[in-house]
């Protein structure tokens, strides 16, 4: 019989290996970003193409996220997890012996083919495994990571590009891959066996779906966490703008960008006391009115005439925070309200999520952006979505079920 040391370690093996196989997918993602700006010179190719092999690479991660879901509800957590990862090695190990730029476009395909069970997957299993404000806590932990990936990332692959080649930066995520399915094998609950009689795959999937999207607490939830995810991504696409016209070199764009990441985990942190403490419902209003209050002291200081980086970075500390309080609560919501589909819930959270953040990223290029004004408009707009979504939400549950 286990003591209570040794259930607590195991919770704690548990837990950092669901944060490995959620942010893998994020890590291969962006740790060859700092490599894509030598690939034209290195393949002969145009700057555009070589931007094709990210975009593949997101396509892939997305849209095989509603494959993933289902399959997972259907199959089992870990036999989909399992199958993502080998893919995503192959595809890493073909990305590492690419001779061209076609070959290593396609090979990021696989790649992100196979990196989108882990975030699925992990999502999913996360609400089979933890229950109420413990789900909510461990939301923030990941959260928390997926605050830390994309900067680590990049700060790694440039070195690693500097030091042994561009390859190299495909050749750790094919180990990594290898390490984290090694993990899941021997880490993660056996997965359930299919149930004798079920209807085909894909029809159970179209199934899932349309009981999901007649689910309208499911809705309001994903409304908010893609609005959020909205407000963030136009942030980063008009932040190096904005930063340019005050005289911010590419050099020093990631310190101001870094602002928002970094409160962003001290939000999750706090999160994490809060929510045995706290109702749902409380957490995320603070998230909103910190988010609202950010965006609306950056408006307020460039309407004032103060255009200086800091004036738009250290408002928005605040979205960070809120952010923080909010996507946890928000994260664990999506895949909280049918438990029996939560790996379909976790696939359309997910691509939602991207979707609209895309969304934010090509709305920051329809405007000029000599300030903050337009851009600090913008997020407002989506911010306000996100709250409206919110409200609606907690009129359609009654207290006790955001408690």
């Amino acid at each position: 019989m286990m003591n209570a040391a040794s259930t607590q370690r195991a919770r704690t093996l548990l837990i950092a290996n669901l944060l490995g196989q959620m942010a893998f997918g994020l890590l291969a993602m962006t740790i060859s970003i700092p490599s894509m700006q030598e690939w034209g010179a290195i393949f002969g190719s145009s700057q555009s193409n070589v931007q094709l092999t990210f975009s593949a690479y997101l396509l892939a991660f997305g849209g095989l996220q509603l494959v993933y879901g289902p399959l997972s509800d259907q199959f089992g957590r870990k036999r989909m997890l399992l199958a993502g990862l080998s893919l995503a090695g192959v595809g890493s190990v073909l990305a590492a012996l690419a001779p061209d730029l076609a070959t290593l476009t396609a090979a990021r395909v696989l790649q992100g083919a196979g990196s989108a069970a882990g975030m699925v997957v992990g999502r999913a299993m996360v609400q089979d495994l933890f229950h109420g404000p413990e789900r909510t806590r461990v939301m923030a932990y990941v959260g928390m990571v997926m605050g830390l990936c994309p900067p680590l990332a990049t700060i790694v692959g440039g070195q690693l590009h500097v030091r042994l080649g561009w390859q190299a930066n495909f050749v750790l995520i094919a180990v990594l891959a290898a390490v984290l399915l090694l993990a899941a094998w021997r880490g993660l609950p056996a997965p359930h066996k299919p149930v004798a009689g079920r209807p085909h795959w894909f029809v159970n999937m179209l199934s899932s779906y349309s009981r999901l999207l007649r689910e309208p607490v499911f809705l309001l939830y994903v409304a908010i966490l893609s609005m959020t995810t909205a407000t963030f991504y136009a942030f980063l696409g008009g932040a190096p703008i904005v930063l340019g016209s005050y005289g911010v070199g590419p050099e020093g764009i990631g310190y101001y960008i870094m602002c928002i990441p970094a409160a962003y985990i001290v939000g999750n942190y706090l999160t994490t006391h809060l929510v045995h403490r706290a109702r749902e419902g409380l957490i995320m209003g603070l998230g909103q009115m910190f988010t609202v209050g950010g965006i609306g002291l950056m408006l307020a200081l460039g309407l004032a005439g103060l255009n200086t980086p800091l004036a738009l970075a250290l408002p928005l500390l605040l979205l960070g925070l809120g952010h923080g309080f909010l996507m946890p609560s928000t994260l664990a919501g999506t895949v909280g309200v049918l438990p029996a589909l939560a790996g379909s819930a976790a696939a359309v959270a997910g691509v939602l999520q991207q979707l609209m953040g895309a969304v934010g990223s090509y709305a920051v290029g329809l405007f000029p952006h000599h300030g903050v004004v337009n851009l600090g408009v913008l997020m407002m707009a989506f911010t306000l979505c996100a709250a409206a979504a919110q409200v609606l939400m907690h009129r359609r549950r009654p207290a006790s079920a955001t408690g």
